[in-house]
C-alpha cells in the first residue's frame, strides 16, 4: 500500500446513512466498523460508526465516522484530512511536522484496532489524522 491522502468526514450520528448514500452515488466497496466492533467499552451508543471507508473503482477513498464520545459535533469542523499507509518513516515524518505547534487531540500511538494513529489540529486550524498500518508498525 502506498501513502494516500483523503477526506475524513465526521457526522452527528448519521455516518452509516451518509456513507451508504455515497456508496450508491459513487459505487465501490463500503466497510463499516462500529464502536462495538472495535471493542470500545462505556460508549453511549456502541452501534454508532467508529470508522467507515468507501473505496471506489475510480480511485476515490472517502472515510467517515460519527462524532466520538466526548467530541462535540459542530457544523463546519466536520472534516479532517487523513494520511494513511504503511510507510512508517514517511508517515511519522508527516506527523512530526504536522503536530509541531499544533493541538494534539490524540497522540500518535498504537490504538485498539492495531494501527498507530494520531490526530491534531495544526496552527492553521486544519485537522489531520495520521494512520500507520499495524503490520508495518510491527514489522
Amino acid at each position: 500500500m502506498s501513502t494516500r491522502l483523503n477526506p475524513y468526514l465526521t457526522f452527528p450520528g448519521t455516518a452509516r446513512e451518509a456513507m451508504t448514500f455515497y456508496e450508491r452515488v459513487f459505487g465501490g466497496t463500503l466497510t463499516v466498523m462500529t464502536f462495538a466492533d472495535a471493542g470500545a467499552e462505556g460508549v453511549p451508543d456502541p452501534q454508532k460508526v467508529m470508522h467507515a471507508m468507501l473505496e471506489t473503482s475510480s480511485g476515490y477513498t472517502l472515510m467517515a465516522s460519527d462524532a466520538p464520545p466526548g467530541m462535540d459535533y459542530e457544523q463546519g469542523n466536520s472534516m479532517a484530512v487523513s494520511v494513511s499507509g504503511d510507510d512508517v518513516d514517511e508517515l511519522r515524518r508527516y506527523w512530526s511536522a504536522l503536530s509541531a505547534d499544533s493541538t494534539v487531540t490524540m497522540p500518535l500511538e498504537i490504538q485498539m484496532w492495531g494501527d498507530e494513529f494520531g490526530s491534531c489540529t495544526d496552527r492553521f486550524g486544519v485537522t489531520w489524522m495520521v494512520n500507520i498500518a499495524g503490520d508495518a508498525v510491527r514489522g
